[in-house]
Order: C-alpha cells, then sequence, then structure tokens
C-alpha cells in the first residue's frame, strides 16, 4: 500500500506576548475536510495555529506538502517556515493562500519572484485550488515522481511558475456555489483539538461580498457574489461548539462580511439564542456587521440580548473619497439616521472611520469627524489607511494616480523567535501623505484622533458630551482644542500627548526589510517583548491614561470647557457651578478603575444636582431642573463582580504590551465605577 501523502496546513498566529488572532483556524480546516472527502486515505493532514507546534512537527517529520494562509498577520512566519520545511525535505511542495495577493500581472510576478520559496499560490478558494494541487500530486507519482513536472502546465486556480520561471495562473471554472459540498470540520471532529481554553471558535455562513471597496481584499469583482452554508448545517455547528467549549471562553466570532444583512441572518441569530440558554455561551459575538439594511441589523443585535454590538464602518462621510474607494452604493446617511433607534434600544454605536484615503483632505476628515459626533456616536474610531496586498487600492495604477506616500510599521505583538535564533516581525504598510494631504496633516489628526479615542467615550463622559450638546456647543471643539492647548495641560496629560506624537513618528520605517535588521539585534529585540517598542499607539496610550492619570485628564476636559463656555460669552455663576458638579462626576466614575487597589479608593463627592438622573432622561431638560433640594453626598464604587473580572483581565497583561488589550476585552458598562448616594445634607 502506498504511503498518503503527508500534508500540514497551517493558519499561523503569534502568541510571543499575547495572542495576535485568537480564532480558530477555521479556513484551513475547510480545506481538510474538503480534501478529506475528494481523497480519503490517500492523505494525512494536519492542522496548525501555534507556530512552536508546526516548527516542532517540520524538525520531527517534515510534510510532503506544507499549506500556510496569507494575512498581512502571519505572511513573513508563512515563508519561514517553507524555508525550514525546505531544509528539512528539499521536495516539499509549499502552498500560500488567502487573499493578500496582488491583482495585476506585474505584481504578481514580482511577489513570485522575491518569494522564491513558494510554489503556489491559490488565492481565491482554497479547498477547489488546493486540492486540485493534491490530485496532480498524486498523478505525477504514479508516473515517477518529480516536482518539475507540476509547473509545466497551470493547475485550476492556483498561481505558479513555469519552467521559464514566469507567472502562470488558471482561473477556477467557478467559485464554489453550493458551500454545504464542503463537510463541516467542526462536524467531522477536525477542529476539536482548538477547543483548548485559548482560542475562539470561529462560524462562517456565507461566503462574498457585495461591495467593491478599493481598500479591502474582499472587494474584488471575483468574490462578489455571496454563497450561503445551509441553516441546519449552521444551527448544528452552533450545537456543536455550545456542546464542546471550555468554560474560560466566552466569545463566539461570525467570519461573514456582513452579518446581520440577510433576513436569514435572524434565524441564525434564534439558534445562538437558543444555545446561550442551553450552555451560557456565547456572552459575547463578534462580528463585521452589515453595511446596508440597518433595520434588519438591529433586530439581530436585539434578538441577541446585546452580545453583539453595532459597528457603522462610514470610513468617510466626503461624498467624492466615497467614489474615489468605490463605496458609493453604501448608504453613510442611512446608518447616521438610525442612530437614534439603535440608542432607543440601548446599543452602543461604533463608528470607524479611515485617515488618508483617496483624495482626503485635512478639511475633509475633519468634516468628516464632526459628522460622527454631532451624531452622538459612542466611539469613533480612526484607522490608518493600510496598502493592502490584494486591494484594487494597491495596484501601481492606483499608487499612481493618488501618489501615496507610505511608510511600514509593525503589527503590534506579532513577532517571535524561531529555534534557529532568527526573529521574525509582521509588518504593514499605511499611507501617511499624498498630493492632497501632508505628513505634517497626517500626525496632526491623528493626535487628534486619540483626543476623540479617550474622551468621547460613552458612560464616563456621556454627561460632558451632553452639557456641550444642550449649550449648543459642537463636542468636536472640545477634542480639537484639547488638541491645540495641551500646553494648558496638567504635566502628566502633556506627556502623554508628547508620547503618543513621538510613537506616532517613530513607529514608521521606510521598508520592511529595515525592521526586519533592526530587530535582530537582541537589545532592540527585547524592546518588543517589554512593550517598549512597536505597541498599539492608541490603545496603550488609552490604557495609559487609565492607569496614571484620569482624574488630570478629567479635569483637563473641564478647563477646556469652561473656556469654550468663556469663549461663546455664555458663562454664568449657574452654568459654572453645574460644570464642576459634572467634572465632579466624570471623576468619580473614571478614578483609579485598573489599580489593584480600586476597592478601597473611592472618591466622595459633593452635588447640586441628580446628574444620573438628568442623563438618562430623553426629554431635553436641562440640568438646571435636576437640581436637589439639598446637597447630597455621592460614593463612586466597584461592585465585587465587576472588580474582579477588571482584575482577572489586568492580570493576564502589562501595562506596557497588553493594557490596551485588556480594555478591549473588559464591557464598556463594567470599566467605570457607579454613583451611590451615601447622605443628603442640610
Amino acid at each position: 500500500m502506498v504511503n498518503p501523502i503527508r500534508i500540514f496546513l497551517g493558519d499561523l498566529t503569534y502568541n510571543t506576548v499575547g495572542m495576535s488572532t485568537a480564532s480558530f483556524p477555521l479556513n484551513v480546516g475547510y480545506i481538510a475536510a474538503y480534501c478529506k472527502k475528494r481523497f480519503g486515505s490517500k492523505v494525512d493532514i494536519t492542522l496548525f495555529k501555534y507556530i512552536d507546534d508546526l516548527e516542532v512537527s517540520i524538525y520531527e517529520n517534515p510534510p510532503d506538502i506544507l499549506g500556510v494562509s496569507n494575512y498581512v498577520w502571519c505572511h513573513r512566519i508563512g515563508l519561514e517556515m517553507f524555508d525550514l520545511a525546505r531544509s528539512e525535505n528539499p521536495n516539499v511542495i509549499t502552498v500560500l493562500g488567502g487573499p493578500n495577493f496582488p491583482q495585476d500581472l506585474e505584481s504578481q510576478q514580482s511577489f513570485m519572484e522575491k518569494c522564491s520559496n513558494v510554489d503556489f499560490y491559490v488565492p481565491i478558494e482554497g479547498e477547489t485550488g488546493f486540492s486540485n494541487i493534491i490530485e496532480e500530486v498524486l498523478s505525477v507519482s504514479e508516473l515517477g515522481y518529480k516536482k518539475e513536472i507540476l509547473f509545466k502546465k497551470p493547475i485550476d486556480g492556483c498561481v505558479s511558475r513555469n519552467p521559464d520561471g514566469l507567472v502562470q495562473f488558471s482561473m477556477p471554472k467557478m467559485r464554489i456555489k453550493e458551500l454545504d459540498e464542503i463537510p463541516s470540520p467542526y462536524l467531522a471532529g477536525i477542529m476539536d483539538k482548538f477547543f483548548d481554553g485559548e482560542l475562539t471558535p470561529m462560524i462562517q455562513t456565507n461566503r462574498g461580498c457585495p461591495f467593491t471597496c478599493t481598500f479591502c481584499v474582499d472587494g474584488a469583482d471575483t468574490v462578489n457574489r455571496v454563497n450561503q452554508f445551509g441553516l441546519g448545517r449552521v444551527s448544528l455547528e452552533l450545537n456543536y461548539i455550545g456542546e464542546h467549549i471550555p468554560k474560560s471562553i466566552n466569545t463566539l466570532q461570525i467570519s461573514d462580511l456582513n452579518f446581520g444583512m440577510y433576513p436569514r441572518d435572524l434565524e441564525i441569530c434564534d439558534d445562538i439564542v437558543g444555545i446561550q440558554k442551553k450552555h451560557d455561551y456565547p456572552q459575547r459575538v463578534l462580528s463585521t456587521t452589515g453595511k446596508n439594511k440597518k433595520e434588519r441589523i438591529i433586530k439581530a443585535i436585539e434578538r441577541l440580548n446585546g452580545t453583539m454590538s453595532l459597528v457603522m464602518s462610514v470610513q468617510s462621510m466626503d461624498a467624492q473619497i466615497l467614489q474615489n474607494i468605490r463605496r458609493s452604493n453604501i448608504s453613510i446617511e442611512h446608518m447616521l439616521a438610525l442612530q437614534p433607534t439603535i440608542k432607543k434600544v440601548g446599543l452602543v454605536t461604533n463608528s470607524e472611520v479611515i485617515l488618508a484615503l483617496p483624495g482626503e483632505t485635512y478639511q475633509t476628515q475633519i468634516d468628516t469627524l464632526k459628522k460622527l459626533l454631532t451624531a452622538k456616536l459612542d466611539f469613533v474610531e480612526v484607522y490608518s489607511c493600510m496598502l493592502l496586498m490584494g486591494s484594487e487600492m494597491n495596484t501601481p495604477e492606483q499608487r499612481k494616480k493618488w501618489n501615496f506616500k507610505t511608510k511600514f510599521r509593525i503589527l503590534p505583538r506579532d513577532f517571535t523567535t524561531l529555534r534557529n535564533g532568527k526573529n521574525v516581525i509582521e509588518t504593514e504598510e499605511v499611507v501617511v501623505g499624498s498630493d492632497t494631504l501632508s505628513f505634517e496633516e497626517y500626525i496632526e489628526l491623528r493626535t487628534l484622533s486619540f483626543s476623540i479615542f479617550v474622551t468621547n467615550i460613552g458612560i464616563i463622559y456621556d454627561s460632558l458630551l451632553k452639557f456641550l450638546r444642550q449649550n449648543n456647543i459642537e463636542v468636536f471643539d472640545l477634542f480639537f482644542q484639547m488638541m491645540k492647548q495641551i500646553d494648558s495641560a496638567p504635566p502628566l496629560v502633556q506627556k502623554i500627548f508628547d508620547s503618543v506624537k513621538n510613537d506616532m513618528v517613530d513607529e514608521l520605517w521606510d521598508s520592511p526589510e529595515d525592521i526586519q535588521a533592526h530587530y535582530q539585534e537582541q537589545k532592540e529585540y527585547e524592546k518588543l517583548l517589554s512593550g517598549e517598542a512597536a505597541r498599539n499607539v492608541m490603545q496603550y496610550h488609552n490604557a495609559l491614561v487609565r492607569h496614571s492619570c484620569m482624574d488630570e485628564w478629567t479635569q483637563f476636559a473641564g478647563n477646556v470647557v469652561f473656556g469654550l463656555l468663556k469663549r461663546k460669552k455664555i458663562i454664568s455663576y449657574e452654568l459654572e457651578n453645574q460644570l464642576k458638579n459634572i467634572i465632579n462626576y466624570c471623576t468619580g466614575l473614571g478614578h483609579n478603575t485598573l489599580g489593584n487597589d480600586r476597592m478601597s479608593t473611592n472618591p466622595e463627592f459633593l452635588f447640586d444636582y441628580d446628574i444620573e438622573n438628568w442623563i438618562n432622561d430623553t426629554t431635553n431638560k436641562t440640568l438646571v431642573q435636576f437640581k436637589f433640594d439639598k446637597k447630597r453626598t455621592v460614593s463612586f464604587q466597584f461592585s465585587r463582580n465587576d472588580s474582579e473580572l477588571i482584575q482577572n483581565e489586568v492580570e493576564r497583561q502589562n501595562i506596557n504590551s497588553g493594557m490596551g488589550q485588556a480594555l478591549k476585552n473588559i464591557p464598556l458598562q463594567k470599566q467605570f465605577r457607579k454613583p451611590k448616594a451615601i447622605s443628603q445634607n442640610l
């Protein structure tokens, strides 16, 4: 009997200083299940998520075929695994797959020349392309195996080099329309070993995206048709996950590109609710929500009882920029019009914005931020524009058209040291300027986005923002003036802003090669391990504010608001007193939230107004209408359960490399103290 083909498939994550991508390797699970269905005992397939596991297995018993997923966060480590596998087995067949592959022929040729250790690339659906490679390997093996035979002609669904070294590519005849042709890797038991208490289960209910955004690798015309897995199958997978999930994991990730947008998604939500009742899981659902059909998405979120949030991926509010990125078929105004409905049902609203898109100017970014803040969104998060391999924006034509100025930076937490002593670091290319946006403007806008990131936080600053709006002052002016008046801020706050701007500049490099060379030196690599270098600028400094100077930050915000009232010439003793009460209220909520002594440091303030009921009032009454008959002392405290939740997350991280991640993992309503009236004063 002929030995089966030994196949390793990896969708790798770094875990050097924390898990970089904590989801199950579902993509390679699908490939394994499909290939087992086609070839049965002719293949022996092992799946990998952790780099160390794959590295050891290659040394101990190298595979005949090594396939690795290619995303921006695991590109370089995949190539390193190919080098290792080839050193242990010169005849190994290496296959890279995933959407981060150039669209144009010239760039594809360059990619394959640069990645000389890649035999095949599968750019669209891995199941068909990868199984076609196996079919060819089985065929040539019968003739007396010579690896070179595989490259004489293109293989359907794969990119390779012909004997002359030129790229050859055969488009797949069609995508898999009936996705149930792919056996479930969950129901087949293929994913069982990944229920390890560290990784988050992922499911997929459909594939494809009807939108064509040029910055996104899923915006290509080749994948704009949406195909679906059967509802019965999805239900079985959810139940399987619920029955096998460890107690340490409370999250489910849905990898659909537009979950909630389709009518059947409501049925899937009902299934999830059933799992929640049966298994007390999931307590949190992560998903990219749809861009249109927001009413239906809201219904989906309602059914999930607050375990899933709505993300409004507006990216820009400028009509011309939206046209530049082929996003004009997404109704931004429709998104924002639903905000009151979303808030009415008690949901948190999030909006993502991309800085330095094609045609972006300083003013268009300002206008976008103003509109979103006027719409009262709870979170407005600004991301730098990444030039992703495989996106239309990252083609030579688009680069030339918009004259992008780019730099490279390290992906936080995405680095490791291999057994051969080599340090491997993942990088990304970001746009830092263009003909319409200078580098100096880019840095100032990022600094402004940090001011918004920290201060536009629901719960803690709700009262301050409501106060501004009731006095006809744009909340944007608060964040803008905080950025402009840094010199008047408390010393600790000044230090934070200075650190933010320095890190925004220092994190940028001219090339990935410069980064790799620099961090081969152990003393420099130690800075990555400690979190001193290559940290997420926004998350790190937000955590630093929370940890070291939240009281000072709140006082600074209050001083800026006082200045805005004076500028508007509406300041009065009554308004000044209201503002002092509000600042004390915000201070109480945010005081010492990350300290180990948070339970014993409960601040107390004397209040003239019932701020809590004023915040929750929907009739737009002013604060003066909530004045107490007698002053009241209010203490701000954590419940025992909330404090323990915070402590558990804090202990898993450290202030340099992971405190920002800890804050992301803690529900917002549990991050701050609660007001508790303790006396009524004469």
